[in-house]
């Protein structure tokens, strides 16, 4: 089976098991999607940017390899982080990388929410651990610095209702899961609480959370919150898509339409903890999970009524898979970060101390 994407936003989303709700399509299995290579069609990518670096005398930050992708949804370019050696871009679908940020960036991405990008393209948000933080609004052009708060970031999320973000927020690194806020696009930062799970903004009036528990919300600055919904987010950061909030959880997609007032399950059910990502419009969902003993990544063109199975989850190395354990919120995006560039659909992948991966859908 084929692929036949134009430019369309999809969705990955890392599932953790568990069988459809009854009532709902069950997921289509193609014969094939991908090219026929090793690892599932997965293939190394990054290798030459650490030759380079060390040919260069320059030392890669612990663990080595990559440390985080994300895809521009706008114009499919990729961006890796090399620890300690900030962010490469490829705009020829990896054949070649240059470093974008200027040194404005370092450390690496704890988590696959470590790189929040703006799902309109060009702006992205890094929210990095053991090295600097910060955003772009201009594609890597310029930067603009976030104050380092001890170590640094597992995962944060701008508020891209505006031009130019005010708000942010972000969960500390090893701190007790402590959300920060700031008004003031980073520069000074004010600790909410601790157990924070799952973090959203639809925008400066309109703050969501999770400590594990269902949603809740606040309309002042997160100074107090109020529970919304029953149902618990596994992604751990909120995306909104053309003012529709979108959140992964054990139940499906669950979205928001009124800025996190009431939610909503859309679509079959599927267990998830990364994603979700878009291509041209709501209706085009890839997700990356596992169902029944296959893992790997799902599409729907259906808004997530029906699912087909795609490629599989990438090996690497000796690294040990997801853990699925629901203590654990269901892998919860640890580690591992993905990406889709909808106009070659091409899917990209990264774990800490790997090279990043690249599997060419076909």
């Amino acid at each position: 089976m084929r692929f036949s994407f134009k430019p369309i936003p999809l969705t990955f989303v890392l599932l953790a098991g568990g069988t459809l709700a009854a009532g709902h399509n069950s997921p289509r299995v193609p014969q094939q999607t991908a090219e026929p290579t090793q690892n599932g069609g997965w293939s190394p990518v990054s290798d030459d940017v650490p030759k380079r670096l060390t040919d260069e005398g320059k030392k890669l930050g612990y663990p080595g390899g990559t440390a985080g992708v994300s895809v521009d949804r706008a114009t499919g370019e990729v961006r890796i982080i090399v620890p300690d050696q900030g962010i490469w871009i490829s705009k020829d679908h990896g054949a070649k990388f240059s470093r974008l940020d200027d040194g404005k960036i370092g450390g690496r991405c704890e988590t696959g929410y470590a790189l929040n990008a703006d799902p309109a393209g060009k702006r992205l948000a890094c929210f990095m651990l053991d090295g600097a933080s910060g955003m772009t609004l201009d594609g890597g052009k310029t930067w603009q610095p976030f104050t380092q708060m001890g170590r640094g970031w597992d995962y944060g999320v701008a508020d891209w209702s505006r031009p130019v973000p005010e708000h942010i927020l972000a969960v500390h690194h090893e701190s007790g899961a402590d959300l920060h806020h700031s008004a003031d696009g980073g520069k000074t930062w004010i600790m909410l609480g601790k157990d924070y799970t799952a973090i959203g903004l639809f925008d400066a009036q309109s703050f969501v959370a999770s400590k594990g528990d269902g949603i809740m919300r606040s309309t002042d600055g997160g100074a107090t919150w109020t529970k919304v919904s029953d149902k618990t987010p596994t992604g751990r950061i909120l995306c909104v898509f053309k003012g529709v909030g979108y959140w992964v959880s054990r139940d499906g997609l669950l979205i928001s339409k009124d800025r996190g007032l009431t939610w909503t399950v859309q679509g079959a059910a599927m267990e998830s903890a990364w994603g979700p990502f878009f291509g041209k419009d709501a209706r085009h969902i890839a997700v990356l999970g596992r169902q029944g003993s296959m893992t790997g990544i799902w599409r729907s063109d259906d808004a997530g009524a029906s699912w087909t199975f795609a490629v599989p989850f990438p090996e690497f190395g000796k690294a040990a898979r997801p853990d699925w354990t629901p203590s654990k919120q269901w892998a919860a995006g640890w580690f591992t970060s993905f990406g889709w560039d909808p106009f070659s659909n091409t899917l990209y992948a990264s774990q800490m101390g790997h090279p990043a991966l690249r599997c060419r859908v076909r």
